[in-house]
């Protein structure tokens, strides 16, 4: 995402596919609400617009990125605070019970996706550079 301008970030091959800023800013939106108080919450929190996620452009670059990076934060606090005994935790998404672990790697699962799908726009957008 670095090496492309805020056109490029925007870039859809076409009406039916997302455009990298819209990936991130799902991708970043999912982080928030998972790890928001990720120990007693349910991990999709009734502030979040899921399909707003999908939708709508970012002014800048920067305006991207920072909320790209508001996302990652989010996670890298909350995993950081965690103990061995919290992985063993109930944790709820959507209602549905989850060990902490296995929360965590159905994020792991989540994101990887996206980042694919990252990577492979931005290949496509850069060619051979």
């Amino acid at each position: 995402m670095e090496q492309l301008d805020l056109k490029q970030l925007h870039y859809s091959p076409n009406e039916e596919s997302n455009s990298i800023a819209i990936i991130a800013n799902h991708m970043s939106g999912n982080l928030k609400s998972r790890f928001r108080d990720f120990l007693t919450t349910d991990g999709e929190k009734p502030d979040r617009n899921r399909d707003g996620e999908f939708e709508g452009t970012f002014a800048t670059r920067e305006d991207l990125l920072s909320h790209w990076d508001d996302g990652w934060t989010v996670l890298f606090q909350t995993l950081s605070q965690l103990s061995e005994k919290d992985m063993e935790q109930t944790v709820y998404i959507r209602n549905e019970p989850h060990t902490a672990i296995k929360a965590i790697q159905r994020q792991i699962v989540h994101q990887a996706n996206h980042a694919g799908q990252i990577v492979y726009l931005a290949k496509m957008i850069k060619k051979e550079q």
